[in-house]
């Protein structure tokens, strides 16, 4: 079996393009794979169609070590988000198709189930009226649909600091929060990494009386150091690593052990394997993954297969089910949580279980997709949206 093209299609939003990629075969397969973007959507597809002439075409799809390595490192370049979020497309595409010609589901491929199920959390639900009353019913609303676990960011536009006023006013939504799903669900902090160490440590602290699960990205991740010093400060798990794209870079992280869970995006780290090998390296260092997953249901599906195979692997991030509500029906047999357990349930499908509507897809044309985190009323202004 051959490939013989690439197919791409871009699904728009207000805020973000979700990239498909389409892997065609000789035999008749298709496999899809899937990433996101903000911003850089024509560089992606800039790169992905050398990529097809340079790596691609006449490439076996079952050597997908073998066409991950050239991918990566056969022009001499160094990977960064733009080529590892298109070897993660193509990757989980050949996945797909592996899966697809021999009848069984990707997480077989990988070894096999640890786990039937996958807890899910929430996220892009609290785009709504900044207000403690709107994200007290918000939060409910989570709860009733059955997720255990939900993420936020509180803290507005605060950059670098956050004033003792926005402070307080961060502390009255995740109070209200807090009180909206009771004592039991799991409640994620989100800081978007755009904090000073110390005002990391001081916000933390605020927040510790409302049990948050974790303390995510509180400062810029490239400055593992900066990071560690909040680590020994709180008393909060630490998780990052949405924004780093190559599973090497992660190696000051374990060695400081200034994380306690890592969160790659497997749309951005080079697929199912890249991810897969992070992980085990993470289980020899007591760290748990979590990974990060703001995409659509294809990028949700090659997590699963992850996650169903991977002993330390904690929870699932879900997002789809919150924004662009309307861009359902581009995949079908979409991975949805189990209102009754909070989870992913594992599917026998072959390959990743899913499959792509170039026709739907047709229907949302690429945006000039913007998020601007710092700016004045960004959870509100983008019918749809979510926080990243």
């Amino acid at each position: 079996m051959r490939i013989t093209r690439i197919s791409t299609h871009v699904v728009g939003t207000p805020w973000r393009n979700l990239t498909y990629v389409q892997v065609h075969t000789d035999e008749g397969l298709t496999g899809v794979g899937e990433t996101r973007m903000l911003g850089h959507t024509e560089a992606l597809l800039g790169y992905l169609r050398e990529a097809a002439d340079n790596h691609i075409t006449g490439s076996d799809p079952f050597a997908i070590e073998d066409l991950v390595r050239r991918m990566k490192y056969g022009d001499f370049g160094r990977a960064g988000e733009i080529v590892m979020s298109g070897i993660a497309c193509v990757e989980m595409a050949c996945w797909d198709i592996k899966g697809k010609a021999l009848g069984v589901p990707v997480w077989q491929l990988l070894g096999g189930r640890v786990t039937d199920r996958i807890p899910a959390y929430a996220n892009g639900w609290y785009t709504t009226e900044r207000t403690p009353e709107s994200y007290h019913q918000a939060a409910k609303d989570v709860v009733a649909r059955g997720y255990r676990a939900l993420k936020i960011d509180p803290f507005g536009t605060g950059h670098l600091e956050l004033s003792h006023r926005d402070t307080l006013y961060a502390v009255s939504l995740i109070e209200a929060v807090r009180d909206a799903i009771g004592p039991e669900a799991e409640l994620m902090l989100e800081m978007h990494g755009r904090f000073a160490p110390a005002t990391a440590v001081r916000l933390a602290r605020e927040m510790a009386p409302y049990r948050p699960a974790w303390l995510e990205e509180p400062v810029p991740p490239e400055n593992s150091k900066a990071l560690a010093k909040v680590a020994e400060k709180v008393d909060l798990p630490v998780a990052t690593g949405e924004r780093i794209h190559d599973r090497a870079e992660f190696r000051e992280l374990f060695e400081s052990q200034a994380a306690d869970i890592i969160q790659p995006d497997v749309g951005h780290i080079g697929g199912i394997l890249e991810a897969r090998k992070l992980a085990a390296t993470a289980e020899t260092h007591h760290v748990l993954v979590a990974p990060h997953n703001v995409g659509g249901s294809v990028l949700t599906a090659a997590s699963l297969q992850l996650g169903f195979t991977t002993p330390n692997f904690k929870v699932l991030e879900h997002f789809n089910d919150f924004a662009d509500a309307e861009i359902q029906k581009v995949v079908k047999n979409a991975p949805r949580v189990d209102p009754a357990t909070g989870c992913f349930e594992i599917s026998e499908a072959p390959g990743l279980g899913v499959e792509l509507d170039t026709e739907a897809a047709a229907e949302f044309p690429q945006t000039g997709a913007h998020f601007d985190l710092w700016a004045e009323g960004w959870e509100t202004r983008r019918p749809g949206g979510g926080a990243a």
